[in-house]
């Protein structure tokens, strides 16, 4: 009988030590009830949430990026109970994250639409922020001054020290961002800018998301913007005629418009317009001269966007050429460039990426007043 009561304790002993063992191998590995972040336009960035981590991969920071970057996710405690190779990662993000640095003014709306604009502590160029909720706090002394984007001032982002900054790059070349890397803060690049539709960029709400532990508010958020903007462009279908509309304006002697192939002109198409350039296709603007201009939007009945100028004053001031078109004589001229903060920020490059269904709106009503009758333009204005 005691020889029984020694093995069952000995084999109850070697059970709970295996679950012991087994536990332990376990958090070493990744978790098999890794879960992928669902994403339904955006393809700059995917992210694999694990039982005890998560891991954020950006696919694209710029247009001809090289390579990806993987960051890895994770709480003070299971960093230091998990054993990995931290060569992998481009950096470690350690949750929860108490601040942050963002260097462009599109990810201001993420963060305040998550209610996070208070986890913000530095900004190069504070003078580009429209919002008045994140203008606020910059009055107040609790968002700093970095100087500006290319050549951020290191010395007052070390001293802030926050727990990571959400920087983004033209072509992977910034020194400012290998000398904060260097100093142990994590540098994760936001590639919102490089997706190729409107509703792409509006998604990467939930990269915000999944660094904050917000995923189902970045969902739902991002849900209602894409709700809103899909049911403006069944809209605009309802349009008995798609008025002809000509776009950007000449630097020295080349005018710049957007391809057909660009989120502009997707706007210009789900607003059930005939953008005279929706054939063309590529990367970047069209490059064209002014006589193969006016040769096709003479008459062009109306005229969005024309590049930074503001007024038909300004515009003939700069060149007489423009007052041929006939939407400068009919006075049908609208442009996003006067919808400014209250240091002259223009809005439409802070908010118009966070949401595009208002952008869209703003096309439905200037081309089809009919079809929205109660809406005002949020950014688009009319020249004066």
């Amino acid at each position: 009988m005691l020889k029984i009561r020694i093995l069952f304790f000995v084999s109850l002993f070697l059970f709970f030590s295996n679950c012991t063992k087994n536990k332990t191998i376990d958090r070493n590995l990744p978790s098999k009830d890794q879960r992928s972040l669902v994403l339904k336009y955006a393809k700059g960035f995917s992210v694999e949430d694990y039982e005890y981590y998560k891991i954020l991969t950006i696919h694209k920071a710029w247009p001809k990026a090289d390579k990806s970057y993987k960051y890895l996710i994770i709480s003070k405690k299971e960093l230091i109970a998990m054993s990995f190779d931290k060569s992998e990662y481009s950096a470690i993000i350690v949750d929860p994250i108490d601040n942050l640095v963002v260097t462009s003014t599109t990810h201001i709306p993420s963060l305040e639409l998550l209610g996070l604009e208070q986890n913000l502590v530095g900004f190069p160029g504070t003078d580009y922020i429209s919002s008045q909720k994140t203008r606020n706090l910059i009055d107040d002394g609790r968002i700093r001054e970095l100087g500006k984007n290319e050549g951020i001032n290191t010395e007052v982002l070390l001293e802030l020290s926050p727990d990571v900054v959400i920087g983004f790059g033209v072509d992977g070349v910034n020194k400012s961002f290998e000398t904060i890397k260097k100093a142990g803060i994590p540098v994760i690049y936001n590639g919102d800018w490089v997706e190729s539709s409107a509703l792409a960029k509006a998604e990467w709400i939930k990269f915000f998301g999944v660094l904050f532990n917000k995923e189902k508010e970045a969902n739902s958020i991002f849900n209602q913007i894409e709700k809103d903007y899909l049911n403006a462009k069944e809209i605009a279908k309802k349009a008995r005629k798609k008025p002809s509309v000509l776009s950007g304006a000449m630097h020295k002697d080349v005018w710049y418009l957007p391809n057909g192939s660009s989120p502009e002109a997707e706007f210009l198409k789900d607003a059930n317009v005939n953008y005279l350039w929706s054939h063309t296709t590529g990367n970047g603007s069209l490059a064209l001269s002014f006589e193969a201009v006016i040769d096709k939007a003479k008459n062009a009945e109306l005229w969005i966007n024309p590049s930074y100028f503001t007024s038909f004053k300004q515009l003939e001031d700069a060149s007489d050429l423009y007052t041929n078109f006939e939407a400068f004589k009919t006075k049908k001229i609208y442009t996003f460039s006067n919808t400014t903060g209250a240091t002259g920020g223009v809005l439409y490059y802070e908010l118009g990426t966070a949401r595009p269904d208002l952008v869209l709106k703003d096309l439905i009503k200037i081309c089809h007043p009919e079809l929205l009758e109660d809406y005002s333009p949020f950014f688009f204005k009319q020249f004066n």
